[in-house]
């Protein structure tokens, strides 16, 4: 079964916003830290945000914080992530992901990840 599922991906401008909803399976969202990742072609994949199982601890790359936000609303198994001041080299597919901890999805252990929904961003 697949038990990530992304979705809101979509062509925007630069400077504008989208919200990635990424709905889990409640076995493992119950029992995981989740967070996302993304790759662009012909780069490696990218660690971009990660989020505690209670939601009080969130994690960024440099390169996103100040402009992304990731929550989770445990009662709907989803993890979301709010994208603002979208830029050209934000450009990716966008994985979402289960780890036991934050540190460990930023080390690329991974319980489970999704397809991916591609975000694409024009100049």
């Amino acid at each position: 079964q697949v038990q990530l599922v992304e979705s809101g991906g979509g062509l925007v401008q630069a400077g504008a916003s989208l919200r990635l909803s990424c709905v889990a399976s409640a076995r493992i969202f119950s029992t995981n830290a989740m967070g996302w990742f993304r790759q662009a072609p012909g780069k490696e994949r990218e660690f971009v945000a990660a989020i505690t199982r209670s939601g009080a601890g969130t994690y960024y790359a440099d390169s996103v914080k100040g402009r992304f936000t990731i929550s989770r609303d445990n009662a709907k198994n989803t993890v979301y992530l709010q994208m603002n001041n979208l830029k050209p080299e934000d450009t990716a597919v966008y994985c979402c992901a289960a780890g036991m901890t934050p540190n460990a999805i930023k080390s690329d252990l991974l319980v489970s990840w999704g397809q991916g929904t591609q975000v694409t961003v024009s100049s």
